[in-house]
């Protein structure tokens, strides 16, 4: 969903200095009518917990109503807290008013196909789902007395829980395609995606994306903004994490081999995604076992990236 919004900034028909509620004008109430498109891509626009049922995602008339109703939690701009879905359901509502297209089919077009990745979708027909590995949790989740021996605090809750994950074992939410995290697609294909951001080439060899904008996008924006949990600097360009050369890129969802321009996004579950530009390698790595171990998950995550982020070698 971040790269389909760097085509329209490249094509000149979107701005991240735009503010959101003048382009869907039923996003601006309670005061979020200051959000601006870089808040909602940063995940500082405010409202990180915002509901929206999953039995409504194919609902857009729900969708503008669950808009109007949100009112942020932190003003705006003030702090870093991580949106799972809320922030990108503003984004593809952006993608349809500026592309004049449903955010999926644009997703679909002009970037699935012009990779040559035609197993790569962002909503899936019922009758294309037999393929799709349900999703199931495995292992125990550790108490606050367990994190407190690690050093860890609490977790925060957010709603990803797993009456939510295993939503998506459903075909109406598979079908929806979640902007905050409905891609489907095999790991090859998501290693690929990234393979095809890093090098900015479609399948017939030209860019996809204007380089000053893809540039701009993989920017690090580190601010003062710092990470609610685990308390470490964010860095974070327009929708995707870099990897950063603080020594805290394996807390960013990288491995501890990976170059400070790596960049990527990791997912619900412990799923993996990322391309480092200083090797061209990219790594795509999706699993259906959800670890209700989140400490266990994390270094799994680590490992797997630090040994994949060497293999140039």
């Amino acid at each position: 969903m971040s790269a389909a919004a760097w085509l329209l900034i490249g094509e000149g028909k979107l701005d991240v200095r735009e503010r959101a509620a003048d382009i869907v004008p039923e996003f601006g109430t309670n005061g979020k009518d200051v959000i601006t498109v870089e808040q909602l891509l940063l995940h500082t626009a405010g409202f990180p917990n915002a509901p929206y049922a999953q039995s409504e995602w194919r609902d857009r008339a729900k969708r503008l109503e669950r808009f109007s109703r949100w009112r942020p939690e932190f003003p705006p701009g003030s702090r870093f807290f991580y949106h799972p879905t809320a922030t990108f359901w503003v984004i593809a509502e952006i993608i349809e008013r500026r592309a004049e297209m449903d955010f999926r089919q644009f997703v679909r077009e002009r970037i699935a196909l012009p990779l040559g990745l035609p197993g790569m979708h962002l909503g899936l027909a019922p009758e294309l789902q037999d393929r799709v590995a349900d999703l199931v949790y495995v292992g125990d989740a550790l108490s606050a007395e367990d994190l407190r021996k690690l050093g860890f605090p609490p977790m925060i809750e957010t709603e990803v829980v797993e009456e939510m994950i295993l939503g998506f074992n459903t075909p109406a939410v598979r079908e929806a395609g979640v902007p905050g995290g409905g891609g489907i697609m095999t790991a090859a294909e998501l290693a690929l995606f990234y393979q095809g951001v890093m090098h900015n080439r479609g399948k017939d060899g030209r860019p996809l994306w204007k380089p000053e904008v893809l540039a701009e996008a993989l920017r690090p924006r580190s601010g003062d903004y710092t990470d609610p949990y685990l308390g470490h600097k964010v860095n974070r360009g327009l929708g995707v994490v870099i990897a950063g050369g603080d020594g805290m890129a394996n807390f960013r969802g990288f491995g501890r081999t990976n170059s400070p321009a790596a960049f990527g996004h990791g997912g619900a579950g412990g799923q993996i995604g990322w391309a480092d530009p200083a090797t061209g390698i990219s790594l795509g790595y999706c699993t259906n076992g959800f670890d209700r171990n989140d400490i266990r998950q994390g270094r799994r995550g680590v490992a797997i990236s630090s040994l994949a982020a060497v293999c140039a070698a």
